[in-house]
């Protein structure tokens, strides 16, 4: 197993945020603001500090067995604290993405219970009541933000993947919930089920469709 080292640029932002004299420092990130069906999900994860971390990335940039393996030995770090937390569809039509993915990351930081700082990845996220920082791409630059979106990525996707069993027609297996054109199909030709997000224009579309606009010339 590759872990990082101490002085990696993936613990450049944990460093600081000891030297300033925070301990617990916690990452969050969320997945599936995109998809057309299923949940949003976040994930925060504290490592303690000098842990023996694996090489984490940014989960978009890694192969499903990748994160696989890498969730796997994320949560096995002696120590490492981590939460998960889902706002289903039915939350996400009543308070629309934004602000479903923000209450995903509040609901999963909390779950942690103690943290002195936060690292967010992305643009500021109210609500927290302990000191933070968000990041721009985070999941690039700190190895709590990574963990944490590997995480939830894989948290989501083995959520999809289990529902496919109760929906098979839609296929979320395969695209586990984003909006593909064996997805879209699916919807079409079989409608919508309750893990659909039915504020989404094209879930809308297909159930409302806009009226026909008339050629006037």
């Amino acid at each position: 197993m590759d872990f990082l080292s101490g002085k990696d640029k993936l613990l450049t932002l944990e460093n600081e945020k000891r030297a300033e004299g925070f301990s617990i420092i916690a990452g969050v990130d969320e997945v599936g603001r995109g998809p057309l069906a299923g949940p949003v999900v976040a994930a925060a994860v504290v490592f303690p500090e000098n842990a023996r971390i694996p090489r984490v990335n940014d989960s978009k940039k890694l192969s499903a067995a990748q994160r696989d393996e890498l969730y796997e030995q994320i949560i096995s770090v002696p120590g490492v604290k981590y939460a998960v937390a889902e706002l289903d569809a039915r939350d996400i039509d009543r308070m629309n993405i934004l602000e479903a993915s923000r209450e995903a990351m509040r609901r999963a930081v909390k779950a942690l219970g103690r943290i002195d700082f936060l690292l967010i990845d992305g643009l500021p996220v109210p609500g927290f009541d302990v000191p933070n920082l968000a990041v721009v791409k985070g999941d690039g630059k700190s190895a709590s933000i990574a963990a944490a979106s590997i995480v939830a990525k894989v948290y989501r996707d083995r959520f999809m993947e289990a529902q496919a069993t109760s929906f098979p027609a839609y296929g979320f297996e395969q695209h586990k919930g984003y909006g593909t054109a064996l997805h879209l199909e699916a919807i079409k030709r079989h409608g919508v089920c309750e893990l659909h997000r039915k504020s989404f224009a094209p879930v809308r579309n297909i159930l409302n469709p806009p009226p026909e606009q008339l050629e006037l010339f």
